[in-house]
């Protein structure tokens, strides 16, 4: 079943569909969605203790109160974020992540990474690194 889209109207009295507004909106200056749906089993959720999925969910809370924007210009240690090689990473690459696509980690226990992609204003979670082995984080 597709998801129900809403109409909001325009000052004009136009109806303008939910897509059209997002669109008119810079994802940079959107808040992040954050998508479990790619997450590898290997570095999972599951794996975690309760204080790391503690710190799990307020680290994304937090994210999920700033803008792209704010995030960006965040150092990497705080809420900011920091490139990831590809050919840093230990594991595969699932195939649904093309060659041109930037991999990024968020900080979420400590300084134990996320990692993942962006596309557009949504960051799908790859990785929960909490033992620090996914990448050599020298």
């Amino acid at each position: 079943m597709a998801p129900k889209r809403f109409n909001v109207t325009s000052k004009s009295g136009k109806n303008i569909a939910a897509s059209e507004q997002t669109r008119a909106i810079s994802t940079k200056q959107q808040k992040p969605i954050f998508s479990l749906y790619y997450l590898e089993k290997s570095h999972c959720l599951s794996n975690c203790t309760k204080e790391e999925k503690s710190a799990f969910a307020d680290t994304l809370h937090k994210l999920s109160q700033l803008t792209w924007n704010e995030i960006i210009s965040s150092p990497r240690h705080g809420v900011g974020y920091e490139k990831i090689a590809r050919n840093a990473i230990c594991q595969p690459i699932p195939p649904h992540i093309k060659t041109d696509i930037n991999l990024i980690a968020f900080r979420f226990c400590a300084k134990a990474p996320m990692v993942g992609y962006r596309e557009e204003n949504i960051f799908h979670i790859i990785w929960l690194d909490r033992t620090f082995t996914l990448y050599d984080h020298g």
